[in-house]
């Protein structure tokens, strides 16, 4: 009887397979975790950029400003939030209630659009929108507003 040798190969056929199976499903796993993690990232950003946002308009020092200044305060305090986050796209603001009066709820909707990390070659799916909304109330006591604070609020 011999011995079998170094060089011989029998049954890696099937080992050859398994591990160019468990290459693939490295590689696509991977990517179904960037993908995932980049709509978790852009949640992060939309929701801090909303509540950035709408604390630019509520905490505003001028009491005088018109609607357009507000909404602009509010474009920049989002694109900031934006920057802080790795985002350079300007943010998208949808669905803004911004009033400078007492007890007045301010709303901004943030959007932005993620799109996914995929293989060379393989058809591009559509681009996910991630939207986030934040609200606060404008202090009904606060300095500077028109009012008592009392009357105006319904207490």
């Amino acid at each position: 009887m011999s011995r079998p040798g170094w060089r011989q190969q029998d049954g890696f056929t099937a080992g050859l397979d398994a591990l160019a199976f468990g290459v693939l499903v490295f590689v696509f796993g991977t990517l179904l975790v960037v993908n995932a993690w980049a709509v978790v990232d852009a949640r992060f950003a939309t929701s801090a950029a909303a509540r950035e946002a709408v604390r630019a308009v509520v905490q505003a020092e001028r009491t005088d400003l018109t609607a357009a200044q507000l909404e602009a305060r509010a474009r920049t305090a989002a694109r900031q939030a934006f920057l802080a986050h790795g985002y350079t796209a300007p943010p998208t603001l949808t669905d803004t209630s911004l009033s400078l009066t007492r007890c007045a709820t301010v709303a901004v909707t943030v959007a932005l659009e993620v799109r996914p990390t995929i293989v060379p070659g393989l058809v591009q799916s559509g681009a996910y929108t991630v939207r986030a909304t934040h609200a606060e109330v404008v202090d009904p006591f606060r300095s500077g507003l028109e009012g008592d604070g009392v009357g105006d609020c319904g207490f």
